[in-house]
């Protein structure tokens, strides 16, 4: 076990093709964990090891690495950073102690950066930003740490500079200790600052200093006295700094080349935050199981046992793999532990720490440290496991709902069974996928975080349960309802030998307000209708209501009055009655104006200034209506609209291209409203069309 102070628990962040996985491959090179960097184009990196990563080349799974760098123990997360596969990023900043933000030094800070950031600030996570691909042409220092500057409303101060970029890039300065390092080869060669970059040192070295003084009053003192404050004070101020995020400090250099990595791993283990610091900054707390009343778990290895799983893995052959991390206390193989959430008690059998897909075996995990166990039977992403005697349970994660959603079924025949298993084993890993089968339109609905995630999610299902689905845009959940009042007979006689069947009932029908539902009112008097037969008319009413007049949608928002009739003292029966029933509500919404009624969903996107007019506009050619604008911090705006759910089922990839992935969206249901009379009379034709071909 290592010592919590040298524990250090770290997501790798940034928007996709930033190169996170590739500086997570190139910092497990230069801590000696593998002899030799993977790369994403090959597909043979060690944390983008999922089938569909190394096909499409993107992080798709957060993956957990662990390397041992000059007495510090690392828990490095690759994490997504594809717009579909950010809330397996925020579920694991649940359990982070600081992160590595890599910006492009040609790209910059994307929607993406700053969706991130914001996940990291919900968690209070201390952030070190390392300005990736300065090797690159193009690439520009400064500019991208004005942008980090303006887009994060926070300091950015540079621990490393470079010296030169793009095809110029040499090495870096480190400004803090007043030294060069030129890279060739990964390997660092140490010199004196060259002099055309004292100007810049010095300016930079000035900025770092005033930063660090300006945090605490006897410093800034000591600082105005004498123009300068001791390494000691400069290092253990940055710390404190960057702890509370007061600045976010900054690190650069190429991850494909591997050029100024050991720098930036000195300033992981120098600045971000160990669990002790967590602990002592956030007081890491949990609720008592029993009572509910607040418990402080420190990270000692002799406290309460409490450890909290952040991701799942779903495996057809080797079973459930649970990746949690220790809170408090120490675990061993072979305990048996209780999981609050499920009140069920769980025995763990060999314990692990990860290398990406490799399990490497360990005798026992203490505070702060990243495991993972097979074949637990109850537990799931968000679960507790603690101490039976003492339990406690962590507040977990909300995830975002999911914003796109399509019915699928299987290519082959009788195999609904085999979807419906095999997407329930993938939910257990992911939480941000939903199915379900819709009760309205019998279809099976699948719903995701947008279209790659579902497509994603549907080779997964294939490859791992070998079931094989079709996607299909999922019927739209229409609505029918009335504009006017009428009164109708609705008749029902049959006379075929024997005894026959009559029925016959004369309803009103009037709309309600919006959301009133369905009313149905007797009115009968004088025995018109024997009591017996007056539900089986309201059964009618109900069942012809349930599948529709117009278009085959459910009718709402209508009240039923029935208020006479006749009968036959020996052929009315309830079915008789009930046809009737049936046979009225036809006729009368046919007669009351009925219109059709569509969902309409509020709608909030985030978009790049310079893409504003062009996403309003497809808005409104989505029959949107725009009901606001607000400008948010890095230039970019939130326009809140209310959109038809029609239009927005291939929203997503419409937004991405507007906007070149720069641009997010959420929604969720507000309201029904009335289809256009042309569009609703194609939606009309196209039902009429499908009864007739069934």
């Amino acid at each position: 076990m290592d010592s919590v102070e040298k524990v250090r628990n770290v997501a790798i962040l940034g928007h996709s093709g930033c190169g996170k996985t590739t500086l997570t491959e190139a910092i497990l090179f230069n801590a000696g964990a593998i002899t030799r960097m993977g790369s994403v184009t090959d597909g043979n990196s060690v944390t983008d090891f999922d089938p569909e990563e190394i096909e499409r080349k993107v992080t798709i799974n957060a993956a957990v690495a662990t390397c041992e760098w000059s007495g510090y123990r690392l828990n490095l997360i690759d994490t997504p950073g594809f717009i579909n596969f950010m809330e397996d990023t925020r579920g694991c900043l649940r359990i982070a102690d600081g992160a590595v933000v890599v910006v492009s030094a040609i790209d910059g800070a994307r929607a993406e950066t700053q969706k991130l950031w914001k996940y990291a600030d919900e968690f209070f996570v201390p952030r070190i930003v390392f300005v990736n691909e300065m090797d690159k042409e193009n690439a520009n220092f400064q500019q991208t740490i004005e942008q980090v500057e303006k887009i994060f409303s926070l300091d950015a101060v540079p621990l490393y500079i470079p010296m030169g970029e793009g095809l110029g890039f040499t090495g870096v300065v480190d400004v803090l200790n007043s030294r060069a390092y030129v890279i060739k080869g990964g390997k660092s060669e140490e010199q004196d600052i060259p002099s055309e970059m004292m100007d810049d040192y010095e300016l930079y070295r000035k900025k770092l200093v005033e930063k660090v003084a300006e945090l605490d009053d006897t410093l800034l003192e000591k600082y105005l006295e004498t123009g300068e404050l001791t390494q000691d004070e400069i290092v253990s101020g940055i710390r404190r700094g960057c702890c509370k995020r007061d600045f976010v400090t900054v690190a650069c250099g190429s991850a494909e080349k591997n050029m100024a990595i050991t720098q930036l791993l000195q300033s992981i283990t120098l600045y971000l935050s160990s669990p002790v610091d967590r602990f002592n900054t956030l007081s890491v707390t949990a609720k008592n199981a029993k009572d509910g009343s607040e418990v402080k778990l420190p990270p000692e290895e002799n406290a309460q046992l409490a450890m909290y799983v952040f991701k799942t893995i779903a495996d057809p052959y080797a079973g459930r793999l649970t990746i949690f991390r220790v809170f408090s206390g120490t675990l061993r193989p072979d305990a048996t532990l209780l999981n609050p959430t499920r009140g069920a008690k769980e025995r763990v059998g060999q314990i692990f720490h990860l290398l990406g897909k490799k399990q490497i075996p360990v005798k026992a995990l203490g505070p702060g440290e990243i495991g993972v166990v097979a074949k637990l039977k109850e537990t799931l992403t968000g679960d507790t496991l603690t101490d039976e005697a003492h339990p406690v349970v962590f507040s977990t994660v909300k995830f975002a709902e999911p914003i796109i959603s399509y019915a699928i079924e299987p290519k082959t025949k009788g195999d609904e069974e085999k979807v419906s298993t095999g997407l329930h084993r993938i939910l257990d890993e992911d939480p941000t996928i939903k199915f379900h089968r819709d009760a309205e339109t019998n279809e099976m609905i699948i719903s995701g975080m947008g279209q790659v995630h579902i497509e994603v999610t549907l080779h997964k299902l294939k490859r791992k349960f070998g079931v094989d689905v079709e996607m299909k845009t999922p019927k739209i959940p229409y609505r029918e309802t009335i504009r006017s009042t009428a009164s109708v007979q609705g008749k029902y006689k049959k006379q075929s030998g024997g005894r026959g069947q009559f029925g016959d009932c004369w309803i009103t029908v009037e709309p309600l307000e919006k959301g009133g539902g369905f009313e149905f009112v007797d009115k009968i008097v004088g025995g018109a209708i024997p009591r017996q037969y007056i539900p089986a008319v309201e059964k009618g009413v109900i069942d012809k209501m349930k599948g529709g007049i117009i278009a085959g949608y459910p009718l709402v928002d209508v009240r039923v009055s029935l208020y006479d009739g006749s009968y036959h003292a020996v052929d009315s029966s309830e079915m008789a009655f009930k046809i009737a029933g049936s046979m009225a509500i036809k006729k009368a919404v046919v007669a009351a104006n009925p219109v059709l009624l569509e969902p309409i969903m509020k709608v909030e996107v985030i978009v790049p200034e310079d893409n504003l007019g062009a996403v309003i506009g497809d808005l409104n050619s989505r029959r949107g209506k725009v009901q606001g604008m607000e400008s948010q911090t890095g230039g970019t705006q939130k326009i809140a609209a209310a959109v038809p759910m029609s239009e927005m089922l291939t929203y997503a990839n419409q937004l991405h291209s507007i906007t070149s992935g720069r641009g997010l969206y959420s929604m969720e249901f507000s309201h029904y409203e009335d289809v256009p009379h042309a569009t609703a009379q194609k939606i009309i034709a196209m039902a009429k069309k499908e009864e007739e071909e069934e």
